[in-house]
């Protein structure tokens, strides 16, 4: 099964849908607003991802943290800050099976799925 994650509304998200549909795999979308972020999905893309990479740094949501959120950030505090503003994450995240991919690359998904 593949899950996109993300904001409905996100245009790389919408061109990562488009490209699903174009080669005919099915997915499931969990948008953020929507659905919330569990700890336990987090938790099992840092297995495979460092938090730096899943963290969104030029998101509007992270120019609008304060200057203390953005300090001495380290894994922990970025957790728990993504789980609190999924918004920071970048989008979208595609899992399958075990497989966890931030962004979208049309090369990328042709070689993982």
């Amino acid at each position: 099964m593949i899950t996109l994650y993300g904001l409905k509304n996100c245009t790389t998200v919408q061109a990562a849908g488009r490209w699903l549909k174009a080669h005919d795999l099915a997915y499931v979308m969990h948008d953020f607003r929507q659905h919330g972020l569990e700890q336990a999905h987090l938790e099992h893309w840092l297995q495979q991802l460092d938090w730096q990479t899943l963290l969104n740094r030029r998101s509007t949501t992270w120019r609008q943290l304060s200057q203390q959120d953005k300090l001495n950030l380290d894994s922990v505090r970025a957790v728990q800050l993504m789980l609190a503003q999924p918004a920071l994450i970048k989008r979208p995240v595609l899992t399958y099976a075990d497989s966890v991919m931030v962004g979208f690359s049309e090369e990328t998904y042709s070689q993982l799925l």
